[in-house]
């Protein structure tokens, strides 16, 4: 028997610009559970998989800060699952004013496997919010991936 390597995904860790917008972005507008909270590292969700923000730190003499800003381009998409997308993207669309406004990347659309839309965070990091369609029970516990990834 082969022993896995990985059983899951511990933490999404997103590297950002700003913790304290970020934070706020993460916490008040999409009102995730903060599990942890310092200065250079946030936690939410209390369970499972937990996502994870952290501030991109520059070093002397070292670029990382453009790098990062060079290559933040959908490199990552955060996929979350909701029960009624209806209701979480009206939620976050009344959720309007200054620089917290959520800007959808791809507006909710009708897919083969559900509804799905596609947000950005206040750095331009990609998040998927999908309501699954299934008739298979053990599906709503699960992530199906299809779409996910189709940023078109």
């Amino acid at each position: 028997m082969k022993i896995l390597l990985f059983a899951k995904v511990g933490a999404v860790i997103l590297l950002v610009s700003d913790m304290e917008r970020s934070v706020k972005f993460y916490r008040d507008i999409l009102e995730l559970p903060v599990k942890f909270q310092s200065k250079d590292w946030t936690e939410f969700f209390n369970k499972d998989t937990t996502i994870a923000l952290h501030p991109v730190k520059r070093r002397k003499g070292s670029a990382d800060r453009e790098r990062h800003e060079k290559s933040r381009t959908a490199n990552v998409l955060v996929g979350f699952m909701v029960k009624d997308l209806d209701y979480t993207v009206k939620s976050l669309k009344e959720k309007k004013g200054g620089k917290e406004e959520v800007k959808f990347f791809k507006e909710p659309t009708n897919e083969p496997f559900g509804k799905h839309t596609i947000i950005e965070d206040p750095d331009g990091n990609l998040i998927s919010i999908a309501e699954i369609q299934s008739t298979k029970p053990s599906q709503e516990e699960g992530f199906d991936l299809i779409g996910f990834f189709g940023a078109e």
